[in-house]
């Protein structure tokens, strides 16, 4: 019963939620997370699915958010109560604070910990051997050699590549790369590497030189800062067109440079034309679902999960949305058609983590300061 009950709320259902484990039914449209509460009450203390979040705050319209989405979802459609646990210090959060807020988790009686983000990897060594019977998915991970932990990634390069590409065959030709952690977040790189590749291609298909401003600045804490929202402000004076955000808040410096200078940018992770006009597209991976779909096995086939689970286009684990895009030179039925190339292994894609593809040879791509 539960696997049907999951199958149906990827794929058809709404659901009305007054409280944590109810199971109302729905009406045939695609699921409304915002329906379902971000806290439920546990009538002995205790919480089965757990979500230790990130750096930022739990409604961060991206990654946090999205994740969360696919814990509640599950557990309000499958009797589970759920609770979302935010380490310490936000944006500074260290690896203790990450330990504390796992370990309390686990301490409150959680089944499964989710834990989005890169960042989680030296708290979950330390805590993951010391709960064995406790789940933990790992998501922007990989496989740490525990039989308890399962790391969920995502092919980005391929959301990246068709950004890339639809924004030149959009008509951009000045376009920007902004990116977070550093330039040490593997999942940012291949976005950006990704998008870049996206870019070269369709440039070379359309036969013209593209320019790019490709860079890690102001992007270390994921989040929005006046310094990078001046840095884009600058882009934006000097001709960009449209920047790839690619980091949690540093959205807001984005979209609040590009309104200022009635230019665009690119969502990353989720559909973010939602939060600001100035969004074109988003680089999109399924964060909600692909959660969704590993509780479903580990709870229908009752056993821990190790190893590692990567997802991409073969999956529908990363797209654009072409519901809401603002694109209007590139069709979606070209988008499509370039779409099951990439699903057909007929378009190959460099995964490799590149933080600086100035170095790759890109032919079309001038990329400048």
């Amino acid at each position: 019963m539960k696997k049907f009950l999951s199958v149906l709320l990827i794929v058809v259902m709404v659901f009305t939620f007054a409280a944590c484990g109810t199971k109302d039914g729905g009406n045939g449209d695609a699921v409304d997370y915002d329906a379902i509460p971000d806290t439920c009450e546990s009538a002995d203390g205790t919480y089965a699915i757990a979500m230790v979040t990130d750096v930022g705050q739990l409604k961060d319209g991206s990654f946090n958010q999205f994740t969360w989405n696919g814990c509640k979802a599950y557990a309000s459609q499958n009797d589970l109560t759920y609770k979302y646990y935010q380490p310490a210090n936000g944006s500074q959060a260290t690896d203790a604070d990450r330990i504390k807020a796992m370990t309390d988790a686990c301490e409150a009686g959680a089944q499964v910990i989710v834990t989005p983000g890169f960042l989680q990897e030296n708290a979950l060594k330390e805590v993951v051997p010391k709960y064995p019977d406790v789940q933990f998915i790992f998501v922007d991970g990989w496989d740490m050699g525990f039989d308890n932990l399962v790391g969920v990634s995502y092919q980005e390069e391929q959301a990246g590549y068709l950004a890339g590409y639809a924004a030149v065959m959009e008509g951009y030709t000045k376009l920007g790369f902004s990116g977070g952690g550093g330039g040490s977040n593997p999942a940012c790189c291949r976005y950006g590497y990704g998008f870049a590749q996206g870019v070269e291609a369709a440039a070379a298909e359309k036969d013209v030189k593209v320019e790019m401003r490709y860079s890690w600045e102001y992007g270390s804490t994921f989040s929005a800062s006046p310094d990078l929202q001046t840095m884009l402000s600058g882009w934006f004076g000097a001709g960009t067109e449209v920047v790839f955000m690619c980091g949690g808040t540093m959205f807001n410096s984005g979209a609040a440079a590009a309104e200022a200078a009635e230019a665009k940018i690119i969502g990353v992770d989720v559909d973010q034309s939602g939060l600001s006009d100035t969004v074109v597209t988003s680089a999109m991976k399924d964060l909600a679902g692909s959660v969704i779909t590993t509780l479903t096995k580990y709870y229908d086939e009752g056993k821990l999960i190790g190893g590692s689970m990567v997802l991409g286009a073969t999956d529908n684990a990363v797209a654009l949305p072409t519901d809401t895009w603002s694109l209007e030179n590139w069709s979606v039925e070209d988008y499509e058609a370039l779409y099951e190339q990439i699903k057909a292994g007929e378009i190959k894609i460099d995964n490799t983590v590149v933080s600086d593809p100035s170095t790759m040879n890109l032919e079309h791509i001038t990329f400048v300061k």
